[in-house]
């Protein structure tokens, strides 16, 4: 049981350094994804400068009783969308860790790109 569970953070790990060493590669601002249990929480980060430009998660959205979570997730990544062009960023590179992209992740890159963030 303990190796299983070793192994697993493990494989996580490797997956979302390989994602993060594509994304490293591109030179842009990036878009991170992290998923709990419950709550989704996205940043916008610059790596040359190591600071977060902004940030969003399901919690500040209020409307969301009686909403599906891939639904939820599209209307988060429309916020992080339209934080980030009140900070002027335009372009990003979608980091998503070590998650596939599929269900809520790709409703939020859905969500950004309709707002006109592009990746």
């Amino acid at each position: 049981m303990q190796k299983e569970l070793k192994n697993k953070r493990k494989n996580k790990i490797i997956r979302a350094r390989r994602t993060r060493v594509k994304v490293a590669q591109s030179g842009l601002l990036r878009l991170t994804v992290y998923r709990s249990l419950k709550h989704l929480y996205l940043q916008i980060i610059d790596d040359s400068k190591g600071i977060t430009i902004c940030s969003a998660s399901d919690g500040e959205l209020k409307d969301v009783k009686g909403k599906k979570p891939v639904e939820i997730a599209f209307v988060l990544g429309e916020l992080i969308a339209k934080k980030a062009d009140e900070k002027k960023v335009n372009k990003v590179v979608f980091d998503r860790g070590s998650y596939q992209y599929h269900g809520k992740v790709k409703a939020i890159a859905d969500g950004a790109r309709k707002q006109g963030l592009k990746f």
